[in-house]
């Protein structure tokens, strides 16, 4: 049994309904419950009252159970998951669920609103679970109180209540009007793992059937009656600034209303505000077809306020600040130059990527209707807390002011953590005057900013006679942010270790593309130390399993990040499910294991030769991130992180000239195809007790690694520098 302290988010229990005995009439007939997704389920009669248990729960008196999915939902499949856990611990039939995107509402949910570092699960493991625990509490305690006994006389399950030495039993929608403004003690019991009954099971996405029949759900969708649409027009080149426009000739085009000037910047920015252009041309009128012509028309003076930079111009500045640039995190342990000096072999490689794009499927949109001393926001975005506090910066109004909607998003990867659009938004709204919903071209995204990085990172190994990794070294930089983890693998496992990550300078702007960091690393790392296991002989599971027993029984320094045990655990069980060791005529394969987000995920890839190009048959997959919520939906997420990956890792890239990117659209910026994706991939998750963790980007990063060993068995060739299909690689010395 867990006991869980209420003190998280206990005033959200306490919240009732305004309506008449705390309940609220309502008649949508489109409203259904999961039973839609369960085949042969019964339907749930639509209530004729809702009764709000608390910020997540609110039952019908039918037995219906809406429950509130409170963080952003960018395909990530939070909407079914984080309900599920609410519904595990109320003990009610998923069948009886109806699911609904909460508002940004703190004071009710208690837990971080947003979507980014696959924290989501992680953070609101504790709150849910307590949500739908107090939510059984206070049907419970009302049913003991409707029949004169205590609620330890009483069970509940499967959305009924029952006496344990009678007869009596009652639904939770003949209850719940009771149950409405019970208070929740300081401590509730929570269930334990093994009586887990829906959570570990297999549900389909509860939006699915919506999203493949075209039910407006997404930003883009949205419409209000009397809103205008916006587009805008930012500086062509990094270092820009708009000076002037033809505005009379734009304003007198037909379908424009206004154009104007807008500057989004305010005193006391926060990450979340990243943006080259605060200062760019709005145009207000009747339709994209119009303001697209009127794009077309825009006569512009820019201003350079700082030098333009190319990727010529980055390389080179990479490559300085390899040696020069600022350290902002590092690692030593033992004596790594003399170890080097007395090492057998030594071995040194250097790995590159490019900056690279997010490319959303959605294209940037947002709505605002801003008035005087308020501001209605409503699109897709990933921290609409964020964004909240920003815009009533911005406008000069109080937050409680400022409400945010979330849509759901047509892909984030990080891009709509910066709130960039939904500002614009606010401001272009405020200057016209009317409610606006602004619409990016792809062109407009894709030049905007807010880009992945591009990294540069040397590796060095030093083995000793009888081939034991007696040295390690890496040292990375990254414009801006440097790539290296000092304290993740291989640092713990080897006596002799030097890790420094090191940042440079650009005027190009950079944010959080999916597994910041960790899809470079990954991949640089993974395919090194395949390299080195080559040198010294020894296969390249083994080699690392080494290292694991290293870390875990002898371990080097004072900490480091992993678990030696569970990131074993996952090479081991790939290695079993792929039956590595195994080979196969015509089929070249590659592995790599990864530690991030706090999960851990081992790949093996095979890849097989067609029309003289690799091509990524099957990969097989085995994640730790404790507890599984949701297996279709975890197994689906962890499938398209590899494909991720393996595009990214083949084709992605983005160049500059002049301080202008040069590629602005796919027919320039090639993406994975779906003839292309592996035709299988095999996911199998380790079971325990653990608390969930991250999963939303773990299985991207390891398929970079994985896939360049395969390339290697295959054509001969080690890959350094992505994409992959470029062969080239960064000189350095």
């Amino acid at each position: 049994m867990t006991v869980i302290k209420t003190k998280i988010g206990r005033r959200s229990f306490l919240k009732t309904s305004t309506a008449a005995g705390g309940g609220l009439l309502i008649g949508f007939s489109w409203l259904t419950s999961c039973s839609s997704l369960v085949e042969g389920a019964e339907e749930v009669a639509i209530p004729n009252e809702w009764f709000k248990i608390n910020g997540y729960i609110k039952i019908g008196d039918t037995g219906m159970v809406t429950i509130y999915s409170p963080n952003p939902e960018i395909g990530q499949n939070v909407m079914t998951s984080m309900p599920m856990i609410v519904a595990e611990e109320l003990d009610v039939p998923w069948k009886n669920v109806v699911v609904e995107q909460g508002k940004l509402d703190s004071d009710a949910f208690k837990n971080p609103q947003f979507a980014g570092g696959s924290l989501s699960i992680m953070y609101a493991w504790d709150p849910l679970r307590m949500a739908g625990a107090a939510g059984k509490y206070m049907l419970l305690a009302a049913a003991a109180k409707e029949w004169g006994v205590t609620a330890a006389d009483l069970t509940a399950s499967e959305g009924v209540i029952k006496e344990t030495n009678g007869t009596r039993s009652i639904g939770y929608g003949e209850i719940a009007s009771k149950a409405v403004g019970i208070e929740v003690p300081e401590k509730l019991e929570l269930k334990e793992p093994k009586d887990y009954k829906l959570l570990g099971t297999w549900k389909k996405n509860v939006e699915g059937s919506k999203i493949v029949t075209g039910k407006p759900l997404f930003g883009l969708d949205f419409k209000r009656e009397g809103m205008r649409l916006a587009m805008i027009e930012h500086p062509p080149a990094f270092g820009m600034k708009v000076k002037d426009f033809n505005v009379d000739e734009i304003k007198a085009m037909d379908g424009v209303s206004d154009a104007f000037i807008v500057d989004t910047s305010f005193e006391g920015p926060q990450w979340s505000d990243v943006n080259a252009f605060n200062n760019l041309i709005a145009i207000v009128g009747d339709s994209t077809w119009q303001l697209i012509q009127a794009k077309k028309a825009l006569k512009v003076n820019w201003e350079t306020v700082t030098p333009a930079e190319d990727s010529e111009m980055h390389e080179k500045r990479l490559v300085k600040d390899l040696e020069n640039g600022k350290v902002t995190g590092s690692r030593r342990d033992g004596n790594p130059e003399a170890a080097f000096a007395n090492a057998a072999k030594v071995i040194e490689r250097s790995y590159s990527s490019p900056f690279m794009a997010h490319n959303t499927m959605e294209p940037m949109n947002f709505f605002a209707h801003v008035t005087e001393n308020s501001a209605e926001l409503i699109g897709p975005t990933q921290t609409p807390q964020a964004l909240r506090d920003s815009a009533a910066k911005m406008l000069g109004i109080p937050a409680e002011n400022v409400s945010v909607d979330m849509t759901r998003m047509g892909g984030g990867f990080g891009r709509r953590l910066y709130n960039h659009t939904g500002l614009e938004a606010a401001a272009i709204s405020k200057k016209a005057g009317v409610p606006i919903k602004l619409i990016y071209k792809r062109e407009d995204d894709m030049t905007q900013g807010t880009y992945r990085p591009p990294y540069l990172s040397t590796y060095k190994a030093g083995l000793d006679k009888d081939n034991n990794l007696i040295a390690f070294s890496v040292k990375g930089v990254g414009l801006p942010e440097g790539p290296v983890f000092p304290n993740r693998f291989p640092a713990g496992a080897v006596d002799n270790f030097l890790a420094e990550s090191k940042m440079s300078e650009t005027n190009i702007s950079t944010g959080a593309w999916r597994a910041p960091r960790s899809h470079f690393t990954a991949g640089a790392e993974q395919s090194f130390l395949d390299e080195v296991a080559e040198a010294a002989g020894k296969d390249p599971i083994e080699f690392r399993l080494e290292l694991f027993e290293k870390a875990k029984n002898s371990p080097v320094g004072a900490k480091y990040e992993y678990d030696a045990d569970r990131y074993a655990g996952v090479l081991k069980l790939v290695k079993e499910k792929a039956n590595w060791g195994v080979e196969t005529p015509g089929v070249y394969r590659g592995v790599a294991a990864y530690f991030c987000h706090n999960s851990y995920v081992a790949q093996v890839m095979d890849v097989v030769m067609e029309n003289n190009q690799s091509k990524v048959k099957k990969v097989w997959c085995t994640v730790d991130c404790g507890i599984v919520i949701n297996k279709e939906g975890a197994t689906n997420i962890i499938q398209g992180g590899v494909i991720d990956g393996i595009g990214h890792a083949l084709y992605s890239q983005l160049t500059f000239d002049n301080g202008s990117p040069v590629q602005k659209n796919f027919d320039t910026y090639k993406l994975i195809r779906h003839n292309q994706s592996p035709k299988e991939i095999e996911v199998y998750f380790v079971e325990n007790d653990i608390s969930p963790t991250g999963l939303g980007e773990p299985g991207l990063p390891p398929a970079i690694g994985a896939l360049a060993s395969a390339i290697y068995k295959a054509t001969g060739k080690r890959q350094y520098h992505q994409p992959f299909t470029e062969q080239r690689q960064i000189s350095i010395g």
